[in-house]
Parts: structure tokens; C-alpha cells; sequence
């Protein structure tokens, strides 16, 4: 990494926030995969119920629409029955149309960024094969998001030198040290890391001494749900 390039940010500093990412991207990790699997167990125990909850729901709407459309239509041969006033079309107002200049360096840091750091240009280097793909997906996710900052700030981020592969010239125009890249990621993994914490099923596993009671509950709900819903739709018979 030249010093050049990142006049005013210390290495340790780059160093420190790329360690606290690999943290939280393994801790982030350790939760979401303990959490579905979790969820798996309770979805496979729960099938029948689930189902039949799913179905007398949509049998109830169902029968709430037949009632509503039986009451219009009682209405309309009611001998008062005044058919409704016209009005006037709603005016769908057109979305503001997007920024071309914003749209056009959306392309250009992607396609710029693409062209280093494709994985088809790593195909004879294997230890820098999968960082290439890592790199293009996140490119890719950020792209389609339609964030310019963060796109902007990750395409300085590659042409920093920060992806370990390091470029042969830093592109006219780049803005920024780089760090701006790692800074939105820090605070973005922080963000999801306390969603995936603050998730009912996680803090389940944190909270329950045993967490499969949960799984009684759950079977309280869906029977308690299943025969009111029975009782709305006047079915007496079940599949159970």
C-alpha cells in the first residue's frame, strides 16, 4: 500500500476496523445460522398446524368477500338502492425521474471496479480467486441497491489497495482513502448484528433454559388460532 494513497489514514487504523468487520461478520454469522436452524425445527414440528392455520385463513376471506358481495348485491335490489355517484379518476402522480447524472456514475465506479476486480482475471492466481468473487458479489449487491455513497466509497475501497488486490493505477477521479468503505460496513454489520439479536427466536435460544418449551407455545398458539378460526368459518371437522 503506498503511502500516497492514504495520506491522512493510519494503517492500524484501516487494520482495526477490517478486524472488528471479520468479527461481526463471524458473529452475524454464528447467530443467523444457529436462528434457522432453530426455526427449522420448529417449522418441521409444526407442518400440520401451520398448514391448517394457512387454509382456514384463506377459506375465512373467503367467506367474509361472499358475505360482502351478498350485501352489495341485496342492496342494489333494495327498491331505495341509489347506484353510487361517479367521482373522479384518481391521478396517479408520476414518480420524479432519477438523476441520468447519478445514474450514469453508478455505471461508471461499477463497471471501473468490475473490470479489476472480476474473478475471470484471477483464474490462474487460486489464492486470490475467491477473494475476487467475494469482492464482485458485494459489488454487485451494491450496485443493485442504488446507494451511490457506498458505491462510491467502495470503488476508493478497491482502488485503495484495501482488497488485497492491490491495482496497477489508481483510476482518475477516485474520491476518498478507502476507509469510507469500511466505516459504512462497520456500522451496517453492527445494524444487522442487533437485528439478528432482537429477533423473537434468537432470544429464545439466549433467554429459555430450554428452548424447545417455546415450541409448546407455539403449539398453544396455533391450536387456540385453529379452533377460533374453525368456529368463523363454521367448520366442525378437522383433519386431525
Amino acid at each position: 500500500m503506498n503511502a500516497d494513497q492514504l495520506p491522512d489514514v493510519p494503517d492500524s487504523e484501516i487494520q482495526r476496523l477490517q478486524a472488528e468487520i471479520s468479527d461481526l461478520r463471524s458473529e452475524l454469522q454464528g447467530i443467523t445460522d444457529r436462528t434457522a436452524a432453530f426455526e427449522a425445527i420448529l417449522a418441521s414440528s409444526l407442518e400440520n398446524d401451520i398448514i391448517e392455520e394457512q387454509e382456514l385463513t384463506l377459506l375465512y376471506k373467503r367467506q367474509k368477500k361472499a358475505k360482502k358481495d351478498q350485501r352489495n348485491e341485496q342492496k342494489k335490489r333494495g327498491k331505495n338502492y341509489r347506484p353510487p355517484v361517479d367521482t373522479l379518476p384518481v391521478i396517479i402522480k408520476s414518480p420524479p425521474p432519477r438523476n441520468i447524472g447519478e445514474q450514469q456514475e453508478k455505471k461508471r465506479l461499477y463497471r471501473e471496479a468490475m473490470l479489476f476486480v472480476h474473478p475471470d482475471k484471477f483464474s490462474m492466481q487460486p489464492d486470490k480467486l475467491d477473494l475476487a468473487t467475494e469482492i464482485t458479489g458485494r459489488l454487485i449487491e451494491i450496485y443493485r441497491s442504488g446507494d451511490l455513497e457506498t458505491l462510491q466509497a467502495y470503488h476508493a475501497h478497491i482502488f485503495n489497495g484495501n482488497t488485497l488486490l492491490a491495482p496497477l493505477a489508481r483510476p482518475e477521479g477516485t474520491k476518498g482513502s478507502g476507509i469510507d468503505y469500511l466505516r459504512l460496513e462497520w456500522k451496517r454489520l453492527r445494524k444487522e448484528l442487533e437485528f439478528a439479536k432482537n429477533k423473537h427466536t434468537y432470544k429464545v435460544l439466549t433467554t429459555y433454559e430450554d428452548p424447545m418449551l417455546f415450541l409448546e407455545e407455539l403449539r398453544s398458539y396455533y391450536k387456540d388460532r385453529i379452533l377460533k378460526l374453525k368456529k368463523r368459518t363454521r367448520v366442525t371437522g378437522g383433519r386431525r
